[in-house]
């Protein structure tokens, strides 16, 4: 026994054996699960099908993206709406409308206005706030989604953060680290949307959910759908990449 103990000190003292490992924060889980769906950079392509009790509409796009500060989105169809583009650039959101040659700013009161007539918003689409940099996050319990165990965090935004939602509740896979649900809140703290994630595929290097689902709280028979078809991760991107010039010429 006295030639164990110090071999258990010794391994202890340098890592091989760590006796007291913590559990990780609800910021590092955020922190990873948001990682894991954005990257250093991405290029996706998506449908995002709008869904109202009397019709439907399908958009087809592309988006590139580059940390927080940058994204981008080419619309490919319908006819209508093929070679609109989006851009988000740090803090300012611009809209190239070709059938009218004009660079359109989009103001930050129009942030939580729907995208494209969808249940997401401009702030969503373009991801102007950061659910890591933007709220403080807490731990609020441990339930299953779709059978997968999740942690279940809240999300409660800085004082000096201009995001839209009062409070924001994601269930997180303790696994993969999966968003395979949020729950939005405005600032009365009523549940204004859902969004359900499902339908898990590969994409390059990486497992995520491949359809998002946005369901509001008050519009029966309304939500919006999106499905990934396809995603890569960390490729090149410059900054110059993301300019009012090249919304222009993308495709």
């Amino acid at each position: 026994m006295k030639k164990i103990v110090p071999v258990i000190i010794l391994l202890i003292l340098t890592g091989s054996v760590n006796l007291f490992s913590q559990e990780l924060t609800a910021k590092q889980i955020v922190e990873k699960a948001d990682n894991l769906q954005r990257g250093e950079t991405n290029y996706s392509i998506f449908s995002m099908t709008i869904v109202r009790p009397k019709w439907t509409r399908t958009i087809e796009m592309k988006n590139w993206s580059k940390g927080r500060d940058y994204a981008m989105t080419y619309i490919t169809a319908p006819a209508k709406d093929k070679g609109q583009v989006f851009l988000k650039r740090n803090n300012e959101m611009w809209n190239w409308v070709p059938s009218i040659s004009r660079m359109i700013k989009i103001p930050p009161s129009m942030m939580s206005q729907g995208w494209m007539g969808s249940d997401y918003t401009n702030d969503d689409i373009l991801k102007e706030s950061s659910i890591v940099v933007d709220y403080n996050q807490k731990i609020i319990g441990s339930e299953p989604i779709s059978g997968i165990d999740c942690y279940k965090i809240e999300l409660i935004p800085k004082e000096d953060a201009a995001v839209v939602w009062g409070k924001v509740i994601k269930w997180i896979s303790k696994k993969e680290y999966w968003q395979l649900k949020t729950e939005y809140f405005d600032e009365d703290n009523e549940l204004m949307r859902t969004e359900l994630a499902s339908n898990v595929k590969q994409f390059t290097d990486r497992k995520l959910p491949s359809k998002l689902e946005i369901i509001p709280a008050d519009k029966p028979g309304q939500r919006t759908v999106v499905i990934v078809r396809s995603a890569k991760f960390n490729i090149k991107l410059d900054d110059g990449f993301f300019s009012q010039q090249n919304m222009k010429r993308v495709h």
